[in-house]
């Protein structure tokens, strides 16, 4: 590894950051004997299967990924059944895992898959990153597992490793800071390395970063590299990486309606981008008395009833929402209200709708503890 790579990656001295030039190969043998070999993504080389668990992997635990992954695989068992299904059966099968961007763009993904390649995935790390929703870490992992490239990877686990082994200062989403890391996990890739070893490799670099160099308490003990890491020498493992910096989180607030007629309840369609766009969801209004206006406008009775507050976190903001809770005043018609964007949802058919989790919360209340 070069020295010029450690110093753009670390404002700090390199005197005290290991050379390391067995990296690669520590890696590699630690995969083979204590990574991850049985996850459902792995033993292939089939593209497809490998950049859809890419994907869902963005920014959620493999445990909460396993079950998504093998409901999609039931349902759209190519890229070819992707492409052409409809948008809402994507993004039913989508609901709960959350940053629904992610799957808007595999949808489109597929679709340019099989529009612009033929219905096969690009095989070079370049052609793979133009592709809708494929970054330049997740085109590298895809090109390393399905066809052997010598690419590196830089996903949040990866600059947690890389910033304790070799002491990287700075946080590591700042611009300058994230650079000198590409210049480091460049020069960290093995040599003269086979297609399984590149894959053991990327694979390693995965695996040591959620299952021993985590977060909140690191298994140090048990890392290939706790005699040469930089944050355990020097007991800073708490330090590094450097944090976020603070700032305030916005709160937003919005009011709800739960209308209902009988057994069933009114959703509306989400406008295609923004916040839980394309999923169904509830009317909203800005305040108390916008609600109470648009209930009347659905043909709901006077009484309009408060139910528990819920709060849902985002990555940039805090949304309180107040539900309310109107009943149609019998001389009303559901079909009224209904349009390619509104539907009357029996709430035995809650499944069948991809709804965002505190919206399915509120329904599931329904025929629970909330009335």
């Amino acid at each position: 590894m070069s020295t010029s790579a450690i110093a753009s990656a670390s404002d700090s001295s390199t005197a005290t950051i290991p050379a390391l030039s067995d990296f690669s190969v520590r890696l590699i043998a630690w995969q083979r004997e204590h990574g991850r070999h049985d996850l459902p993504w792995q033993n292939t080389r089939d593209p497809y299967r490998i950049w859809l668990s890419e994907i869902m992997l963005q920014q959620t635990q493999v445990s909460t990924v396993i079950p998504y992954y093998a409901r999609f695989l039931a349902r759209f068992p190519d890229v070819a059944a992707l492409a052409c299904a409809p948008a809402d059966d994507v993004m039913t099968l989508w609901a709960g895992l959350g940053y629904y961007t992610r799957a808007r763009n595999l949808h489109r993904c597929a679709q340019a898959v099989v529009e612009q390649h033929g219905g096969q995935f690009p095989e070079s790390v370049e052609a793979l990153a133009e592709l809708p929703g494929i970054g330049r870490s997740t085109a590298a992992a895809i090109a390393s597992f399905a066809f052997g490239a010598r690419a590196t990877i830089l996903d949040g686990n990866v600059k947690r490793v890389l910033a304790r082994v070799f002491g990287v200062e700075g946080f590591p989403g700042e611009k300058k800071v994230e650079n000198g890391m590409w210049l480091l996990a460049e020069s960290l890739l093995p040599v003269n390395a086979t297609d399984d070893d590149v894959s053991a490799y990327t694979q390693g670099l995965m695996d040591l970063g959620a299952t021993l160099c985590v977060r909140g308490k690191p298994d140090c003990a048990r890392c290939p590299f706790a005699v040469d890491c930089v944050a355990k020498v020097t007991g800073r493992q708490r330090e590094l990486p450097a944090a976020r910096p603070k700032k305030t989180v916005p709160t937003r607030r919005i009011w709800m309606l739960l209308l209902r007629d009988r057994d069933t309840v009114m959703l509306e369609k989400r406008p295609p981008s923004g916040i839980w766009g394309g999923l169904w969801s509830l009317p909203e209004a800005a305040d108390e008395a916008a609600l109470a206006q648009l209930a009347r406008d659905f043909g709901a009775s006077a009484d309009v009833s408060p139910l528990a507050p819920l709060t849902h976190v985002f990555t940039h903001f805090r949304l309180d929402i107040e539900p309310r809770l109107a009943e149609l005043d019998g001389t009303s018609n559901a079909s009224n209200a209904r349009d390619a964007d509104t539907v009357w949802m029996s709430l035995n058919e809650l499944d069948a709708y991809g709804v965002p989790a505190p919206v399915r919360k509120l329904l599931e209340g329904l025929q629970g503890s909330l009335i």
